[in-house]
């Protein structure tokens, strides 16, 4: 009977303690999102996700919750996808600040965008050899 008691305060003991956790990072649709882009990667529509992940992000700050790892990488990528260079890039770079131990895999992807962009083009935008008028 004494170890039915001592059986029975520790699982009361651990249900209390499992219920006070506080949540570290707010999700919001960022599950499903990844899902459809994985399982669907065509019908993933760039610019919904952009929106969703905005959406994510904002009501992050809004409830005083980190923002989820691997959001801004996501963010950047499907800016990539719509020719958004600029915006791309400060994703990424945000997903490192947040989450530094990223580093090395934006760093990579941040490479490897930089060695597939178009090399006629300057990082102002102007083809090379263009005069400005």
């Amino acid at each position: 009977m004494q170890r039915l008691a001592l059986v029975l305060l520790t699982i009361v003991s651990m249900g209390c303690a499992t219920a006070n956790h506080q949540q570290l990072y707010y999700w919001g649709e960022y599950q499903n999102l990844l899902y459809d882009m994985y399982v669907n990667p065509g019908k993933a529509d760039p610019l919904k996700q952009i929106d969703k992940l905005n959406q994510v992000i904002e009501k992050s700050a809004a409830r005083g919750l980190r923002t989820p790892p691997g959001i801004y990488a996501h963010l950047g990528y499907m800016y990539a996808a719509t020719g958004e260079q600029g915006l791309s890039i400060a994703a990424f770079h945000r997903e490192m600040e947040l989450y530094p131990e990223s580093k090395h895999l934006i760093q990579g992807m941040l490479n490897r965008a930089q060695s597939n962009s178009n090399p006629s083009v300057t990082s102002s935008g102007a083809k090379s050899g263009e005069e400005n008028q």
